[in-house]
């Protein structure tokens, strides 16, 4: 029988100063997007400090269980990849470890495992020497002469200040935009999220026969009766794997704090109420199937930076390369503004657009930039620049700008310059 561990007893006697650190970028937000600007920034010699209010880092690309890369490839026959650098690395990495799954269609999509993505976020982020925080909540912004000074944070272990020259916003909320008292853009009206979730216990040899067109079709006819309110979606069965990927649900994700744990309960109630109707009516395949994982919420749009230049759906409808162009998409509106269907606006084969840097600076500031969903479009535009293609993209550019930028206005940074270190991301056909 071992001995005891010694311990100890301690008493708080005054409160503990605040830790702090100084970067060169601190991110705040670790989803793909920040987590591809963190190992941009520090693969170029920077000190980046990146944070997040979970646990864990990999946001919704992890906790979420997204599941499927898309808008990394443009569409038709001749599709080819519109994004590379950090890109490249997850398809190479999980390939390797059977971890990711090519679906070719009238696009190139990649169906991936989450725990396996989030292990390779974790060990690439250590090797590139990122200063990470898990649990952090932000809880301060000291913003003057156009410029953020520091933020502070509280963890279970006690207050932290960051002070850096510059700041991405990778929240999804324009949470620093918001914070330090820019203007926000919101939405009048809801965009519905979703509750991925995966199943499990399906019949494996029947799923083969699983026909999408059907499901939606009695959904439309008899989802209320199960408490169902979206007649659309998609049941992904990862082949060989035992598990499918389930995107069929939706729930308004409101911005208050009661609200949000209600929509964690709302998604689950729907998640469940989706499995009872696949028993029911699809018993060939679901009569033994049980939810397998629970994802978080998964939010589309919330509130987002009001920016030097809003990126519009006439730009994206457009194939205009506007002077600061910094990534492009080639992914249709996915706009989830009803609870009942997506509205989709599909482009042409080989259409491509642009996202500028100026979409992405938020008016009034010199040394913020924001990536991913909470950079400045309109509704129909922002629903199809938000998939992790894009996001990618948006990460990497936000890094180099910064990179450029050092401790002068992000805005100022050279467009030729930093389109040069982007090429691959604007001009690569391959």
């Amino acid at each position: 029988m071992s001995e005891p561990i010694p311990t100890r007893s301690v008493t708080q006697k005054t409160k503990p100063r605040n830790q702090s650190i100084t970067a060169d970028i601190c991110i705040l937000g670790a989803g793909i997007s920040g987590v591809t600007a963190a190992l941009v920034a520090a693969r170029l010699g920077k000190k980046v400090v990146l944070a997040d209010g979970a646990p864990a880092i990999g946001g919704q690309a992890i906790g979420s269980i997204i599941g499927t890369i898309i808008g990394l490839y443009s569409h038709g026959p001749n599709a080819y990849q519109l994004t590379h650098g950090i890109a490249d690395e997850i398809i190479d990495d999980l390939t390797a470890e059977d971890s990711i799954l090519r679906l070719q269609g009238s696009t190139v999509n990649f169906q991936y495992n989450e725990v396996r993505l989030a292990r390779w976020m974790e060990r690439k982020l250590e090797e590139a020497g990122v200063h990470t925080l898990v649990g952090a909540v932000l809880t301060d912004v000291s913003f003057s002469k156009r410029r953020i000074q520091h933020i502070d944070f509280v963890t279970r272990y006690g207050g932290l200040r960051v002070e850096a020259a510059g700041y991405i916003d990778a929240s999804g909320d324009a949470t620093l935009s918001y914070e330090s008292g820019l203007e926000v853009r919101e939405p009048v009206e809801p965009v519905w999220g979703s509750m991925n979730f995966l199943i499990e216990d399906y019949d494996e040899v029947a799923v083969k026969e699983l026909d999408m067109p059907s499901v939606r079709q009695r959904l439309a006819e008899v989802g209320a009766k199960y408490g169902l309110v979206r007649h659309d979606g998609w049941l992904m069965p990862f082949a060989d794997q035992g598990f499918m990927l389930a995107n069929i649900n939706h729930m308004q994700t409101p911005l208050d704090p009661f609200g949000a744990a209600q929509m964690v309960f709302e998604g689950r109630r729907q998640t469940d109420n989706v499995i009872a109707f696949l028993r029911a009516e699809f018993p060939a395949i679901f009569a033994n199937a049980k939810v397998r994982v629970y994802g978080n919420p998964g939010i589309r749009q919330t509130r987002w930076i009001a920016s030097d230049r809003q990126l519009t759906l006439a730009d994206i409808r457009s194939t205009h390369r506007p002077k600061d162009a910094i990534a492009r998409c080639a992914w249709w509106v996915e706009l989830h503004d009803t609870a009942e269907v997506v509205y989709w606006e599909q482009f042409p084969d080989d259409h491509v657009y642009f996202i500028p840097l100026s979409c992405m600076i938020p008016a009034g500031s010199d040394n913020l930039l924001a990536a991913g969903r909470c950079v400045d479009a309109d509704t129909q535009a922002l629903s199809a620049i938000r998939v992790m293609g894009p996001c990618i993209a948006m990460g990497t550019a936000a890094a180099h700008a910064m990179h450029l930028a050092g401790t002068g206005a992000v805005r100022d940074v050279d467009n030729a310059q930093l389109q040069q270190v982007l090429s691959d991301n604007l001009d690569r056909t391959d």
